[in-house]
């Protein structure tokens, strides 16, 4: 099976200091790719290479074979957690979605109240994100993340916050998509997380890359 992900020679110095140092990986489609290491190791660092929001200093990302930065400028057809997203804080869950697929406009009410649902949101309230709870704007963070059904989801923690009924939803949903045929790209700092979902794990160290499953 051909990679959907190739990462060579990636090497990423800021000021000086390299944060990643000559990155080789082949990540095929259709897994759970897990990224596990120490904060400052790197993980954050190297998937906003992958999607394409910083460029390298040598090396280059492919995903199906085109070059991120070259070709393309970011991954198409994927989801993505990095850090937390800037949702409108007066707008409800339903209308920051809504906001956010107006340009393309390519989804629908029904798919966006769907989507909602799917993450144990309620299409329907009338509460504003000012008054979300941290678990409830990482609920609304994966809708974004899966709403126009991307082949590819990267996500960075994106168990944060959520309490154990919100976890044990958020890896179901996450074995849902790769039953589906979704690649995943999964970094997280919860041991458990890693073991149950991963299908091969690497770490990051000082910049450094190993598979360690």
């Amino acid at each position: 099976m051909s990679p959907l992900i190739e990462i060579e020679n990636y090497t990423k110095i800021i000021k000086n200091q390299t944060i990643l140092r000559g990155i080789n990986l082949s990540l095929e489609p259709g897994l759970i790719h897990g990224f596990v290491g120490y904060n400052g190791s790197g993980k954050t660092m190297l998937f906003k290479g992958i999607c394409g929001f910083i460029r390298p200093t040598e090396g280059e990302v492919r995903i199906h074979g085109k070059v991120i930065g070259v070709d393309i400028d970011f991954p198409r057809n994927a989801g993505i957690i990095i850090e937390q997203p800037n949702f409108i804080p007066e707008f409800t869950a339903f209308n920051n979605l809504k906001y956010l697929v107006k340009i393309k406009n390519c989804i629908g009410d029904e798919k966006i109240a769907a989507v909602l649902r799917r993450v144990g949101l309620d299409p329907d309230a009338k509460k504003k994100i000012r008054a979300f709870s941290l678990g409830m704007k990482q609920r609304l963070a994966l809708a974004q993340a899966i709403m126009e059904d991307p082949e590819l989801l990267i996500l960075d923690e994106p168990m944060n916050a959520l309490d154990k009924e919100g976890v044990a939803f958020a890896r179901q949903l996450l074995l849902d998509l790769k039953a589906a045929g979704v690649t995943i790209l999964l970094c997280s700092h919860v041991a458990d997380d890693i073991e149950y979902l991963c299908d091969d794990v690497w770490r990051l160290d000082s910049g450094n890359i190993e598979q360690i499953k």
